[in-house]
């Protein structure tokens, strides 16, 4: 597929999608209980380390089903969460949820290269979807994800934590009313030093790989909402050093995203070196987050004197709890699927740049 969105018609298109991502009456609800049922889709390290137990502290959802391609995972996970063998799906015959009543959510959480397919079928299906970032792996799988939660009348919400995450949330506020005065730059790094098996779907260009996929989103999401704006240009470079093992995907991305109003956010992500750090410097002060986008421990301070002390609770927990309420309240995703659909506009902007020697890309 190749990325036909220009600026001009992105813009259109979040006018409409914000229109439609409103409740209205036609919207598909789910029927009146306690908590509404998730299938997880894809049983890697995240949903076995992270949504899984997640979904064990939720007050509005919960697992009531899995879809995979590995059988030999399905005995452990039925035994440790009771889940029942009508609701064991692989990706076959996923299209079978439709006519399962247990089911309200799918969440797709295979790699990214997928996410398309795994969204659009729970969709087609009748359930509405999460869909872990990246959202997929250009603007028209994207706009497909979008366009079938649409059709289809569910809920679409992305996977990004952090904007569930408190001090996270307090950033956001600061910039939206100008606490620390006007935004006027923003730095920012997510990465880590990683080495996986050859057939490993991060060294895989097709399945989404690289920094800039898996950790990039990072950085240009929180720039993206720590300015309260889109970028206009962008510039990237990318490179590898384990030649060796990155042979298709970027070890290493360096970026530089160009706002309205002169605003730059100057932003880098690796999988070979560990980084963790949100800085915004406005007119005023400035504010930061170290780390910005781990699991736990997120903290930070501002050039007032002002702590923002780390949260306890589980972010998992919280981001799916928070959009199963919105979910059940009729209500817009906390994150919905066009603010995915805008980070990937970004990330393949990246690309181009990188591609034709740094040079500058307008969006």
């Amino acid at each position: 597929m190749t990325d036909t969105i220009s600026r001009k018609n992105f813009l259109k298109l979040g006018s409409a999608f914000a229109v439609s991502s409103m409740w209205f009456p036609s919207l598909i609800l789910p029927k009146k209980r306690d908590k509404l049922g998730v299938a997880l889709v894809g049983l890697g390290n995240y949903s076995t380390g992270r949504l899984a137990p997640g979904l064990q502290k939720t007050d509005h959802c919960e697992l009531r089903g899995i879809v995979t391609g590995t059988p030999s995972k399905i005995p452990e996970w039925q035994e440790q969460y009771g889940i029942p063998d009508r609701n064991v799906y692989n990706y076959e015959n996923m299209h079978e949820i439709a006519n399962n009543d247990d089911i309200d959510i799918i969440y797709s959480v295979t790699p990214p290269g997928k996410h398309a397919r795994d969204s659009i079928a729970g969709a087609e299906a009748g359930k509405h979807v999460w869909c872990e970032k990246p959202m997929a792996m250009d603007l028209d799988e994207c706009q497909a994800i979008v366009d079938a939660a649409e059709k289809n009348r569910v809920h679409l919400s992305m996977g990004h934590r952090m904007h569930h995450e408190p001090n996270t949330q307090t950033l956001i506020r600061y910039g939206r009313e100008q606490t620390y005065g006007a935004v006027r730059e923003v730095s920012c790094g997510a990465g880590f030093r990683g080495s996986w098996p050859e057939n490993d779907w991060r060294l895989t260009a097709a399945l989404g790989g690289g920094a800039l996929y898996d950790m990039g989103v990072y950085p240009i999401n929180a720039a993206r909402h720590m300015t309260g704006k889109e970028p206009v240009a962008v510039t990237g470079k990318q490179r590898a050093d384990r030649t060796e093992m990155f042979r298709e995907v970027d070890e290493y991305t360096e970026f530089e995203l160009e706002f309205p109003d002169g605003i730059f956010a100057r932003c880098e992500t690796s999988f070979g070196d560990s980084m963790n750090y949100l800085e915004v410097t406005c007119t005023d002060g400035w504010y930061r987050l170290q780390p910005f986008q781990s699991y736990t421990r997120v903290q930070g301070e501002t050039s007032s004197g002002t702590e923002l002390p780390e949260d306890p609770d589980h972010q998992q927990a919280r981001q799916m709890n928070n959009e199963a309420l919105a979910i059940k309240e009729g209500r817009s995703a906390v994150v919905p699927g066009q603010d995915g659909l805008e980070d990937i506009r970004i990330v393949r902007a990246i690309m181009e740049s990188a591609q034709n020697g740094g040079s500058r890309v307008e969006l």
